[in-house]
């Protein structure tokens, strides 16, 4: 068995495991946009990976401009694009905190960041101004769909999910465990690890990091310090229908959060 490292230098197998609702989640977002938003054509995804929803949305006629820190991830984003596409789309690569296009400034219909790639942001200062600066791009009713697991600090036991994929002859099989949160350091343990087997094949891919933790109390106070309030919150069934009640005790959310005009520009 061959051990690597960092799952996101495997762009192909990671999309094995997280791109199978690529169609459902579109559809999710572009019914959103239509009834919180501006139902409008330019749409941003920071942290955009291998570009699957890249991909799909301009698939559909969208403009999207999306950006990663992986230039492995935004290698694979353009080379699954036609020509035709890629006229519609515009890869960078940045940081989530750091990225700001002045060209995109007011003119964003709808940013979305679906899978808990926001739990990456390690501070205070690092998350305000991810959404600080994405508030900036949006139009005044505009929307950023913001999607992640808050965190239960009485958890006595860590999580483990498991999920199988297939690319081509390979099959892989990923386990991620998160440990017990750090309350006061706002942080869980996260462990990653892609098994890949196949002719000739055998690699065990682990990354570790740390995720940063919220509850809802927390969250609901980081959105309207950057600058944003609370239109709608689901859950990843992606049900619009479903939207989640006061008191709900669902940990995953989709957040659709609207710039508020009154948060200083």
């Amino acid at each position: 068995m061959e051990r690597r490292k960092e799952w996101y230098d495997h762009p192909e197998y990671y999309e094995a495991i997280f791109g199978t609702d690529t169609v459902r989640e579109a559809d999710f977002l572009q019914a959103l946009s239509q009834r919180y938003g501006t139902g409008g054509k330019q749409w941003l995804e920071p942290a955009c990976g291998a570009g699957r929803l890249v991909e799909e949305a301009a698939r559909r006629g969208l403009r999207v401009a999306g950006y990663d820190l992986s230039e492995a991830m935004l290698a694979h984003a353009r080379k699954r694009l036609t020509p035709a596409e890629r006229r519609r789309v515009k890869l960078s690569r940045a940081r989530m905190e750091d990225f700001f296009d002045p060209a995109l400034e007011g003119r964003v219909d709808l940013a979305h960041t679906l899978v808990s790639t926001f739990r990456y942001l390690d501070s205070e200062k690092a998350t305000v101004e991810h959404l600080v600066g994405t508030r900036r791009l949006l139009k005044p009713d505009g929307i950023y769909v913001l999607g992640f697991h808050l965190t239960d600090y009485a958890r006595s036991a860590p999580e483990h999910e498991r999920w199988v994929g297939q690319v081509g002859p390979d099959k892989v099989v990923c386990n991620t465990h998160e440990g017990l949160p750090e309350k006061r350091l706002r942080r869980s343990p996260m462990r990653n690890r892609l098994r890949v087997t196949g002719p000739d094949k055998d690699w065990l891919i682990e990354t570790t990091w740390y995720f940063r933790t919220y509850d809802e109390a927390q969250v609901k106070r980081l959105f309207r310090k950057a600058g944003l309030r609370v239109a709608a919150t689901f859950t990843f069934d992606y049900d619009l229908e479903a939207p989640v009640g006061r008191g709900s005790n669902r940990l995953d959310r989709v957040f659709v959060l609207q710039p508020d005009a009154s948060a200083t520009p």
